[in-house]
């Protein structure tokens, strides 16, 4: 079994915060990463903030990351698209995240005939801007979500997430999204060309065999399933794949880069 990959790409609920506090570990893998050299990104399916946002947030859990070092749903999205279609146009709902992501690959955001229309994550999903979005995919624009997860964490329980209200729009339409993030192994490839990596040394850390795990393999990436999100020892008996590793926590890899 491959270990000390050149390497990493690791999700970031679960494996190195939870509910905005770092997990035991995460501080010192990071810093293990960067002592020997590891070309390395933090995944997450978040599309609301952009990486600069999310490098604050995480300074203030007290976790170090370069804007550079994170690679979110958006930009994977927005990737997509500039390669599909250069220079296209899309009516977003989703936040700075996603319209940022747009913007910087020379995108135009309108809602006069788009090409695409693009769901990303919001706390603040609109009945008109979903009716908008309904009629535009009827009219021809294609149909594209960041990622599929039904509902997301909050401090008072689960909310609707992205893949809720694409359920919504294709139940209207009858048209289904094409989903970038995980657990499309797109999200990894494009990823591991960020950072100018081969799947064959590279490693996927995750807490969810249903996203991370199967993205992984899917990409024929190593894969690191740690129990500290949302997957339990138990859990993993339920899936016809298995991940390379199974870690308690993101502290046990540390050895192994």
């Amino acid at each position: 079994m491959r270990t000390h990959a050149e390497c990493w790409l690791t999700d970031m609920d679960g494996v190195l915060v939870r509910e905005e506090h770092a997990l035991p570990g995460a501080a010192d893998f990071l810093a293990r990463l960067i002592e020997r050299d590891r070309r390395f990104l933090v995944l997450t399916n978040n599309s609301i903030f952009t990486p600069r946002d999310l490098s604050a947030r995480l300074v203030s859990s007290g976790l170090n990351i370069p804007e550079e070092s994170i690679w979110t749903s958006a930009l994977a999205t927005a990737t997509f698209l500039a390669d599909q279609l250069p220079r296209g146009s899309a009516y977003v709902i989703g936040e700075a995240g996603m319209t940022t992501a747009l913007h910087e690959v020379g995108y135009t955001l309108t809602d006069r005939g788009p090409d695409f229309v693009v769901l990303g994550e919001t706390r603040t999903y609109s009945f008109e801007a979903i009716t908008r979005a309904i009629r535009l995919i009827e009219k021809g624009a294609r149909f594209i979500a960041t990622n599929p997860d039904v509902t997301g964490p909050s401090e008072d329980g689960p909310l609707p997430a992205t893949g809720s209200v694409a359920a919504l729009i294709t139940k209207a339409t009858g048209r289904n999204p094409y989903f970038v993030g995980k657990p499309n192994p797109m999200m990894l490839r494009s990823a591991l060309n960020k950072i100018e990596a081969h799947s064959e040394n590279t490693v996927m850390v995750g807490d969810r065999m249903d996203t991370d795990v199967v993205a992984g393999i899917e990409a024929g990436l190593e894969t690191i399933l740690v129990l500290t999100g949302s997957t339990k020892r138990a859990d993993i008996e339920r899936f016809p794949w298995r991940p390379s590793r199974v870690l308690e926590s993101i502290a046990d890899a540390i050895e192994l880069v």
